[in-house]
């Protein structure tokens, strides 16, 4: 294999030559997974996308070469320096069930139809470009520097390349997280802290873009969206400050959560205001444009570390005063009537404005915690 290090990531970029049958083996989990190769777009159905997809079948059924396939995965920094000093084959490189394709769908579609039309397109050779990393930061940095310059993928399925690198990561990392929940652990929420992992996904994105809504299907916000994000993943410590930002979130849902109104009213439960994504949403993008900054006035690294250790402070303080409470206390100061009151005057999208809404009053929160004496101020911010 031919290897290349990217200093700037500390990815390692390599090529390598291998049969399609064993490429297809080591993608059909991915593609069994989730119906569809993680993160690509789905098989374009136009008329026009048809003739083009049938032509690229009879190509490669005609002794075609396409261009490389990316791919990439992530190991161990031990395992990284092993793989890329021993490994010649792509078995040794990459882990079956982790692989995450990078720019190829239409391509690997393309090769399962013409093997399964002509059994013999599996013996016949193709290329692989691999991007190895030790974290999912250098590969979600590298496939948006890659993928920036052409026709775009939505930057949420761009995400979804890295899903399950990601929520593996944030399971290592944020300990306080009780459960995940996913296709492999599926399930509902019944108890603070558990999240579904599309929604840790959303809230990943909402931090770096500091915003409550992101339109995606605007291009030109697209294209700032990108580049801040990739702006943000530049940062060394942008990927520790979302893990302690979910710390404080979890925390925040676990104190919160010991309040029981009894009630069959929205809100009637401490824990329901962390139900709901919108309240997730709210609070991430708060502390995200207070530690931050907002998009386009980005702080600097300092006092972004200054002031994530100040919210992170403040919050534990809040959350240990919390604690100390009578769950009746508790619910006095959550103001949870007040909550239900303002929700429920909702006007246009609801999405929309209950996530306006948290964000003001998560805002209040950070800006204010020391002299808080209950959450009415923050529910009325808006």
């Amino acid at each position: 294999m031919d290897w290349i290090e990217d200093k700037r990531t500390k990815c390692w970029s390599g090529m390598l030559t291998t049969d399609v049958g064993t490429y297809l083996d080591l993608v059909s989990n991915a593609h069994a997974h989730k119906g569809a190769l993680q993160g690509q777009r789905e098989v374009v159905k136009t008329t026009t996308a048809k003739r083009i997809r049938t032509r690229l079948v009879a190509d490669i059924l005609n002794g075609a070469v396409l261009p490389p396939v990316v791919v990439g995965a992530i190991w161990e920094p031990t395992e990284l320096i092993s793989k890329v000093g021993n490994a010649n084959t792509i078995q040794g490189v990459l882990p079956a069930n982790e692989i995450s394709i990078i720019d190829g769908m239409q391509r690997t579609a393309a090769l399962l139809e013409a093997s399964q039309q002509n059994d013999q397109v599996l013996s016949r050779d193709m290329r692989v470009e691999v991007w190895l990393s030790s974290n999912v930061k250098s590969l979600v940095y590298r496939m948006l520097v890659l993928n920036t310059t052409q026709i775009p993928w939505t930057l949420g399925r761009q995400l979804t390349v890295v899903y399950d690198p990601l929520l593996r990561e944030i399971k290592e990392r944020v300990p306080s997280i009780e459960k995940l929940i996913t296709l492999e652990t599926p399930g509902r929420r019944v108890s603070p802290a558990q999240y579904p992992g599309e929604a840790l996904i959303e809230l990943y994105l909402a931090f770096s873009l500091r915003k409550t809504n992101v339109d995606q299907t605007e291009a030109l916000s697209e294209e700032f969206s990108r580049l801040d994000l990739v702006e943000n993943l530049s940062d060394d410590d942008f990927h520790d400050q979302f893990y302690l930002m979910l710390g404080m979130l979890a925390d925040l849902d676990r104190c919160f959560s010991r309040f029981d109104s009894g009630s069959s009213d929205k809100f009637a439960k401490g824990r329901n205001i962390f139900d709901s994504q919108p309240a997730r949403v709210g609070f991430v993008v708060a502390i995200a444009n207070h530690v931050l900054g907002r998009a386009g006035q980005d702080r600097p690294s300092e006092d972004r570390a200054r002031r994530l250790k100040d919210t992170h402070e403040n919050l534990s303080k809040l959350v240990a005063v919390l604690g100390a409470l009578e769950p009746s206390e508790l619910g006095e100061f959550l103001q949870l009537d007040i909550l239900r009151e303002v929700v429920s005057k909702r006007v246009g999208q609801v999405g929309r404005f209950e996530r306006a809404v948290f964000f003001e009053a998560f805002k209040v929160m950070i800006e204010d915690n020391h002299s808080l004496s209950s959450m009415e101020a923050c529910w009325r911010a808006h």
